[in-house]
Order: C-alpha cells, then sequence, then structure tokens
C-alpha cells in the first residue's frame, strides 16, 4: 500500500480527500476558527464539534454524531526546566477512511513515531483501516502520560531525599509545586478511562470488530496510568506528613538540648541567687575563699548532672 505525505498550506488543499476510498489521516495544526469551520464544514463535522474543537481547557470526553466519533483529550509535556506539567488540547475525529487531528500547539507533539510507522512497509497502521489509525493517536497519547509520570516520580524521590536529609522551607515550597502538578496531571488521565470505555460501547461501524482489542488495550493502560497517578498523591500526602514530621523532630531535638542546657545552668544561678542575697552573714561571704568554692560548686554539679544524663541515654555529645 503506497504511502503520500504532505504539507499543505491552503485548507482547500485538503478536501479532495473526503471521498477518497484511501485512509487520509488530516493534522491541523494550531487553532484557527476560520479554517477549523471550514474543514469542518467540508467533512460533514457537526458545528458543536467546532465549538468543542475551538473551546480550550475542557474535560476529555468523547462523543458520536452524524457518524463520526468525535473525542477530546490532552497531550501531556514535562517542562524540565520549570519541573511543571504542560498541556495541550487535542481533538481527534474518526470517519470513513480518515482521521483528522487538531492540535493548539504546532511546534510539538507525541505522534512522529506513528508518523515513522507511516514511512515503514507491512506496519499495521498501513495495513489496517483509519479506526486503526485513530486507536494509533489515542494510544500514543496515552502512553506519552507514563513518560511524564515517570518524570514526576524521579521528582518526587529526589524531593523525598532532601527532606529526609535536611528539611527546609524550600521543600515544603517543592511539596506544594508537585502537589499542583499532580492536580493537573491526574484532571487530564482520569477521563480518559471513560473516554475509551465510550469508544468500546460504542455501536458505531466505524470501529471493526479486530480494532477493539487495541483500545481494551489503551483501556487498560490509562487504568494503570490512573492508579499511578492515584499513587504519586497519596506519595504526595506522605511527603507533607514527613516533612512536617522531621520539622517537629528537628524542633524537638532544639528544645532538648535547651531544656538540658537551662538544667545545667539552673544550679549555678540557684547558688548565685542565694549568695546574692542581702543578709549580714551568709557563710562563706568574707572567706577569701569562698569566691572560688562557690564557682567550683557551680562547675561539679553541672558535671555530675550531665554525666547523669548522658548514662541514661537523656543527651547525647
Amino acid at each position: 500500500m503506497n504511502i503520500q505525505l504532505k504539507e499543505l498550506n491552503r485548507v482547500a488543499d485538503c478536501f479532495p480527500y473526503v471521498d477518497s476510498p484511501k485512509v487520509t489521516w488530516i493534522n491541523v495544526d494550531g487553532l484557527r476558527k476560520n479554517d477549523v469551520e471550514a474543514i469542518c464544514e467540508h467533512y460533514g463535522i457537526h458545528y458543536l464539534f467546532v465549538e468543542d474543537i475551538l473551546s480550550i481547557g475542557q474535560r476529555p470526553k468523547t462523543d458520536e454524531m452524524n457518524g463520526l466519533i468525535f473525542c477530546i483529550l490532552n497531550m501531556l509535556y514535562f517542562n524540565e526546566k520549570d519541573s511543571s506539567v504542560e498541556t495541550e488540547q487535542i481533538s481527534i475525529i474518526l470517519g470513513k477512511n480518515f482521521v483528522i487531528s487538531f492540535q493548539e500547539d504546532a511546534s510539538r507533539d507525541v505522534f512522529d513515531p506513528l508518523r515513522e510507522k507511516l514511512k515503514v512497509n507491512n506496519t499495521k497502521v498501513r495495513q489496517q483501516g483509519a479506526d486503526f489509525l485513530f486507536y494509533s493517536l489515542i494510544d500514543l497519547i496515552v502512553d506519552n502520560y507514563f513518560v511524564v509520570m515517570e518524570k514526576l516520580g524521579d521528582k518526587i524521590e529526589n524531593l523525598e531525599e532532601d527532606i529526609v536529609r535536611s528539611p527546609n522551607t524550600r521543600s515544603l515550597a517543592k511539596i506544594n509545586i508537585l502537589r499542583k502538578e499532580m492536580i493537573v496531571l491526574k484532571r487530564s488521565v482520569a477521563p480518559v478511562r471513560e473516554l475509551v470505555n465510550g469508544i468500546l460501547r460504542s455501536e458505531s461501524d466505524l470501529v471493526e470488530e479486530r480494532t477493539e482489542k487495541y483500545f481494551k488495550d489503551v483501556y487498560d493502560h490509562i487504568i494503570q496510568a490512573n492508579d499511578l497517578a492515584e499513587n504519586y498523591r497519596d506519595m504526595m500526602m506522605n511527603l507533607h506528613d514527613l516533612y512536617l514530621s522531621n520539622v517537629n523532630l528537628k524542633m524537638n531535638e532544639v528544645m532538648k538540648v535547651m531544656a538540658v542546657v537551662t538544667c545545667l545552668l539552673a544550679p549555678a544561678t540557684v547558688i548565685g541567687g542565694i549568695f546574692g542575697m542581702n543578709f549580714d552573714r551568709i557563710p562563706l561571704l568574707h572567706n577569701q575563699w569562698g569566691f572560688f568554692i562557690s564557682v567550683t560548686i557551680m562547675l561539679i554539679i553541672p558535671l555530675i548532672m550531665l554525666r547523669i544524663f548522658i548514662k541514661r541515654g537523656w543527651f547525647k555529645l
């Protein structure tokens, strides 16, 4: 089966493929209202779908109308510089012998492996119909979720080591940032389960029976991704608790040292207070060795107390 790769600069150039007997994939980079409306009108795509395509930030979903299957989901990217999860909404439409995908950002996507497969003879995507191409696009997006979550997992592990070693206010800020990224991840991943399930429940003739097993495989993958996202969210909660525990432990150690120091200085305070009273007759008051005797007692008693503390394990030098 021959394949043709074309980069079209005019919307009208993709109109002839509507009645093509061969499978056609039209990937639209950038959401320009006039272009989207023109393509959708020519391919018989309902105006409600057009509104969904142009509305950014929607919840992933799937729908069927006018003999077409339409779905919206998010492609995820991990920004190494900012350690943040970035989303890009993509809309995919499956029709008879054609698949149309609409992307926000023309500079990046996760479909390059599919483009390389299309260039190789005898690959499944070359041999099967538009429904398999539709599956392949969704599968690549879902598989990329694991790539993003793996990088988030590395960030969580490094943060855990930092918290165990030396928790500080910067660690708390990192926890809050990662928790926000987990919310973004969860919002993008969780609804895709129902999206794929909706495709499996669809009785549309566009999805052949032999392709359903591949969508079931994607369904299993998205369940795993959802479970992993839940685990990461629990890990973030545990990291927050670990941070508070370590901060409290560190505070307790500081208070323990201060309490020991206070106890060691207490005898000197008592002795100094006694000899500082304004009475005429105080033992050793006029003795030439009185000062040295009192200072010696002030030093000996704390040393004895310190030895007792160390022996009982209350204090370690």
